[in-house]
């Protein structure tokens, strides 16, 4: 029911125990009835649904809605709006670990192939004048 991108990955959802109904792990073979509610944990966030109708075939994102009905906690939900304001927070440029640009930058800066005429420029200290 698009609950999860692939049939594959929402096997192993299953396999690790994150779709429960009333308490129990679901496995990906398990046949599902009209009115039965199940959840599942994505992340720190644990959705909880209702089975309204069954379908034989892949359904298109809009039909979802006509299937399950979404019957996650406020709670939960509020948990879902933390962790969005806390990924658009992310990272200053320059904190933190360096990104692969940086790192490669970096490295580019600290090898021996690095021009020659720029490090002259900076070995020389002696030869500037100190007007006093």
């Amino acid at each position: 029911m698009r609950l999860y991108k692939t049939r594959s990955i929402a096997a192993d959802a299953c396999k690790n125990g994150r779709v429960t109904m009333n308490g129990t792990t679901l496995k990906s073979s398990r046949t599902l009835k009209v009115g039965d509610r199940f959840s599942l944990r994505k992340g720190p966030i644990t959705y909880t649904y209702e089975v309204l109708r069954l379908s034989e075939n892949r359904l298109g994102a809009k039909l979802v809605p006509e299937y399950l009905h979404d019957i996650t906690t406020p709670d939960q939900l509020e948990l879902l709006e933390l962790a969005r304001l806390a990924a658009a927070n992310g990272r200053d440029r320059g904190t933190g670990r360096p990104t692969k640009k940086d790192r490669r930058d970096i490295l580019t800066f600290m090898s021996d192939d690095y021009p020659d005429d720029y490090n002259d420029d900076f070995d020389d200290f002696d030869d500037i004048d100190h007007e006093e």
